[in-house]
């Protein structure tokens, strides 16, 4: 049971999001994430970029990374629309396939042009448990929703419509909608809500600014980051007054390379690893 909830963890973290109920952090909400240009020449990001990150779990006398996650994205089309297709693949490490195997994969089309999500599929096992999510979103209705057809496990199979505002992302577009924040519009202390869908539900969590840092990433070097804080709810995993810290870099590619959060017990830690394929040179990467 560690493992799994050390893997939804590192998951979140580094997509942003929360696979278990959240709410918003302390603080006056503002309505949705402000991002610049979402048009392809303002981007931060290009097809063909990819990264491994590392997930690390520090509880007593154990300190060692327990998990990998590499994302990919591609250029494609769907219905000829040009889009990007995100896959974000997970899996424990193995020795600790010995006591908890877990793999995760989730894979989202967006559009080029908005960053509007079309498709999302996530394919997940973790132990005995399994679960498999297909949305098909539905826009041009006078009430927007998301086609969900979910399978897990323990309920069967089922289908589900999901409310759908401009502001309702799946994971991997949620991933790459932060990394076109607007920093101008933005100052410490805010708190902007950021909402996802997964399974037959969204969810909403506070986002809130902490300011410019730097940030030492083993096997990387120093990095000039954003620092983001992310506020939880208390309860089995997480601990009283707990929140996600969240690094970005400090460039043009807005690039997650650490995040750590409390849980019980224990450290949860995430760290870019490998990247390539950047659209812009990584000048936040203090040599």
């Amino acid at each position: 049971m560690c493992c799994r909830r050390i893997w939804l963890r590192l998951l979140a973290g580094i997509a942003f999001a929360l696979t278990t109920a959240c709410l918003p952090a302390s603080g006056q909400a503002k309505r949705c994430l402000p991002l610049r240009s979402t048009s392809v020449a303002g981007l931060s990001f290009r097809g063909g970029e990819k990264f491994t990150f590392a997930a690390h779990y520090k509880w007593g006398p154990v300190n060692s990374d327990v998990a990998k996650v590499y994302v990919t994205l591609d250029s494609t089309q769907v219905g000829g629309v040009p889009v990007y297709h995100c896959r974000v693949f997970g899996q424990t490490a193995r020795f600790y396939d010995m006591f908890f195997k877990v793999r995760e994969d989730f894979q989202s089309w967006f559009t080029c042009d908005g960053l509007r999500p079309v498709r999302f599929t996530r394919d997940t096992r973790e132990g005995g448990y399994t679960c498999t999510n297909k949305y098909r979103y539905v826009r041009n209705v006078a009430e927007p929703y998301i086609a969900a057809s979910v399978k897990t496990s323990r309920k069967g199979a089922y289908s589900a419509r999901i409310p759908l505002t401009d502001c309702t992302y799946d994971i991997p577009s949620l991933f790459y909608m932060a990394r076109n924040i607007d920093f101008s519009k933005i100052r410490e202390g805010d708190n902007h809500p950021i909402t996802f869908a997964i399974d037959e539900d969204t969810y909403t969590i506070g986002f809130i600014y902490r300011g410019k840092t730097e940030r030492k990433v083993s096997g990387v070097g120093t990095v000039r980051c954003h620092l983001f804080s992310v506020g939880v709810v208390a309860g089995n995993v997480f601990p009283e007054n707990a929140d996600i810290q969240l690094w970005i870099s400090d460039d043009d590619n807005r690039i997650p390379v650490w995040f750590e959060t409390p849980i019980n017990p224990g450290t949860v830690q995430g760290r870019l690893q490998s990247w390539s394929g950047l659209k812009y040179p990584f000048n936040a990467l203090v040599k």
